[in-house]
């Protein structure tokens, strides 16, 4: 088939996208405003389009409504098959027509999802569904998935928060599923956007508002998120010297899994540093315990905290039969708070977790510890506590439980001390911290 060279360069974000979404079937991408999600759906709709072949290749994109894609993607794909030979284009019906791999013709049409009667019947090699979070719930299960069925197609479901809705979900599932991809992209990542902009952005704009549209906070439309996603994200990306955290204890918090779906889930802290978190599902407790003494020993840690709640008092007694009685605690999360703030344990551990990210602490860039730090809601009770919601109430959201996220605020469960603290190294701290950090709790 002979070339023809496309009017499209790629930004290096776009570019990202492209090779993540040719590597696996589904995608869903939640990326911020102007990044160029449009043009980039488009050209990766005219590739796989122009490359496929499967007889009688057929492709859509859909938006929420059908005066929108026609409004923000049609002059797109006009644009960027002009070049390709024999191009058939349907103004009334939004379709642009051209030669393909295999040796027929190749369809690609704009659809509007207020009119999913259009999508039935239909069959797809490749789907992009643009805004999703304009678009009702049953859209992808019921209407589009069975189009891809018979030809294996592929879907792309890519836009910008609207608050915890088809998109949210969708990603959430694809954070947990090995085959699907899951990218998040906020402006402070993409380079796409100059300082300036931003400023702009910031003045005409509620803090809301840029939160959701530009820094891809899922959680920006409520006010009761108790970590925001921007705080999770630069923790992530913040790498400490082992100055400021090698003279700190080294504390490990173990969360239990209870639920089929659930982890159970090892997380090593010294100071500001992550170590290293381990995930395990399927163990049964012994197995579990002997992976949570390795840890103890590997790290030399001076003190372990495992949720007892549920199964958790199985793994304690396993451990204590190992002889680590002297390095271990059972940690209540249901216990009362040392700080009258809060209502239990839970709620102390996780706002100890907030602060500690706040002030400097790392983490993994693992998205799915970050998307579980920025969904756990909070409230007041009548007696003006913070209390967290319930895992059992985040299932109902359709959020797993946040395993990654509880094991690390339960090495914040009680202050602890280095039995081996070194008083010449006390001063040593990073020049961007205030004071040195607090060689008791390392934190």
């Amino acid at each position: 088939m002979p070339t023809y060279k496309i009017p499209y360069k790629p930004r290096p974000i776009q570019q990202v996208l492209h090779t993540a979404m040719d590597g696996y079937r589904f995608s869903v991408i939640v990326a911020h405003r102007r990044l160029g999600k449009t043009v980039c759906m488009i050209n990766q709709l005219i590739k796989a389009a122009t490359l496929c072949k499967k007889p009688r290749p057929r492709y859509s994109y859909i938006a929420p409504y059908y005066a929108q894609a026609k409004t923000i993607a049609w002059d797109y794909l006009k644009h960027y098959t002009q070049p390709l030979p024999n191009v058939k284009r349907n103004e009334s019906e939004l379709w642009v027509e051209f030669p393909s791999n295999s040796g027929g013709n190749a369809r690609i049409r704009l659809f509007g999802a207020e009119n999913p009667d259009a999508l039935r019947g239909q069959y797809y090699d490749g789907c992009v569904m643009d805004e999703v979070a304009q678009m009702k719930p049953n859209i992808w299960g019921e209407i589009v998935m069975p189009c891809l069925v018979d030809r294996k197609g592929w879907a792309v479901f890519i836009g910008t928060p609207s608050g915890m809705e088809l998109l949210f979900k969708l990603y959430n599932d694809a954070l947990k599923d090995p085959d699907w991809f899951a990218g998040l992209y906020p402006v402070t990542e993409t380079g796409v956007l100059s300082e300036d902009d931003l400023k702009q952005a910031r003045k005409t704009m509620s803090d809301a508002q840029y939160r959701q549209e530009f820094l891809v906070d899922f959680s920006a439309s409520s006010e009761f998120i108790l970590i925001p996603l921007d705080v999770a994200i630069k923790a992530s990306k913040r790498k400490n010297l082992p100055h400021t955290y090698s003279w700190a204890p080294v504390v490990i918090g173990v969360d239990v899994a209870r639920f089929g779906d659930d982890q159970s889930v090892i997380y090593v802290r010294q100071g500001n540093h992550t170590i290293e978190i381990k995930k395990y599902q399927n163990l049964n407790l012994m197995e579990f315990a002997d992976y949570v003494a390795a840890s103890i020993q590997r790290h030399n840690a001076v003190m372990t905290f495992i949720d007892v709640v549920g199964l958790g008092a199985g793994v304690v007694d396993r451990l204590v039969s190992l002889g680590f009685q002297d390095r271990i605690i059972g940690a209540n999360a249901g216990f009362s708070a040392d700080n009258p703030r809060y209502k239990n344990k839970r709620a102390e551990m996780w706002s100890l977790m907030k602060e500690w990210l706040e002030e400097g602490g790392d983490i993994p860039d693992d998205p799915i510890l970050i998307s579980q730090l920025s969904s756990v809601e909070y409230k007041y009770d009548p007696t003006d506590r913070l209390l967290l919601e319930k895992k059992e109430d985040m299932k109902k959201r359709g959020l797993s439980s946040p395993d990654l996220a509880d094991s690390l605020s339960l090495s914040f469960f009680m202050p602890v001390m280095q039995t081996d603290w070194d008083e010449d190294n006390a001063g040593y701290y990073d020049d961007a911290q205030t004071s040195a950090p607090n060689p008791m709790t390392g934190y």
